[in-house]
């Protein structure tokens, strides 16, 4: 056997070995964004053979999990333990509002008393950011997860200029989520200062990394980068705790489908090992036939690659 031959051999050993470790066991999805109510979220789960799930809004409501009462919570805690299926992650909204201090880069004009209302709105948000991240810690912890997505502020014109108050902030809170073995996320959001995956690097870099990771969505920079091999690289890889699919970058016949094939090989390359998780990101009444075709393209991809 000649050296060329040898050296193929070991390459498609480790391009097997890599494939083999994506499994239906590592997808997850927002529960209200696969049903309209719990019962029709948790169905689909079984369906698709989902063991885990995000959670978000109670499906049928606009009401965060995580600012429900605690008895309300357990109700679905328990459902969830008594249906096999384990919470992966907490989304809330905490931090994605514009703090003190900073202006918003708004589409519109703003008439003076909505400006007024907002920010009398946004400074009680601000105020008890604490108290609602210990009610966002207390909720992952009746649901059996770790990890607590979070953002990092409505965007402004020059958001690297936020990026140190932004590090001292999730740095306060991540001191708190750190003692009770909790892992802030924080998401990439073009309504944020921290829109792509440059802005998600730039500022994990001023955070401790004990506590604080990344919850990676590529199909919210659609416009502002490459998400593959581009931004992709980018990324702090032991920081990643998380990534999010949304069905206009999974579904067949879209005309922005990211290159998930590529994305899940160069993921378990670099020993990821969290969950992929579907957040359909529809707000009409095509959700539910949108979170049915994303699952079912996003499977056929796990199947392909495992």
């Amino acid at each position: 056997m000649t050296r060329r031959e040898l050296l193929a051999g070991a390459a498609c050993a480790s391009a097997l070995w890599a494939r083999s470790h994506w499994d239906r066991s590592r997808v997850s999805a927002v529960t209200d964004q696969i049903g309209n109510t719990s019962d029709e979220a948790i169905a689909f789960a079984h369906e698709y053979g989902l063991q885990s799930v995000e959670i978000c809004n109670r499906p049928g409501t606009s009401r965060e999990y995580f600012l429900l009462t605690e008895p309300e919570i357990k109700v679905d805690a328990l459902r969830f333990v008594n249906e096999g299926i384990r919470v992966s992650c907490v989304n809330t909204s905490l931090l994605r509002f514009a703090w003190p201090g900073s202006e918003p880069a708004l589409q519109a004009p703003e008439a003076p008393d909505a400006r007024e209302k907002r920010l009398a709105s946004e400074k009680a948000r601000w105020d008890r950011r604490m108290e609602d991240l210990h009610r966002a810690i207390r909720c992952a912890q009746i649901l059996g997860t770790d990890k607590v997505r979070i953002f990092a502020g409505s965007r402004v014109a020059d958001p690297q200029g936020m990026y140190q108050r932004v590090a001292e902030t999730v740095g306060e809170m991540a001191l708190a989520a750190e003692k009770e073995k909790i892992s802030l996320l924080i998401e990439n959001d073009t309504a944020t200062n921290v829109a792509t995956s440059a802005e998600l690097a730039a500022v994990v870099k001023l955070i401790p990394p004990k506590a604080v990771g990344i919850d990676w969505n590529p199909h919210n920079a659609r416009g502002l980068e490459r998400s593959f091999p581009e931004a992709y690289q980018l990324l702090p890889k032991k920081r990643v705790l998380n990534v999010r699919v949304q069905a206009a970058g999974v579904v067949p016949d879209s005309p922005d489908k990211e290159d998930w094939k590529s994305i899940l090989l160069a993921l378990d390359r670099d020993d990821y090992k969290g969950k992929i998780g579907l957040e359909t990101h529809i707000f009409d009444s095509t959700l539910i036939a949108a979170a049915h075709s994303s699952m079912e393209e996003l499977m056929r991809i796990i199947r392909e690659v495992s």
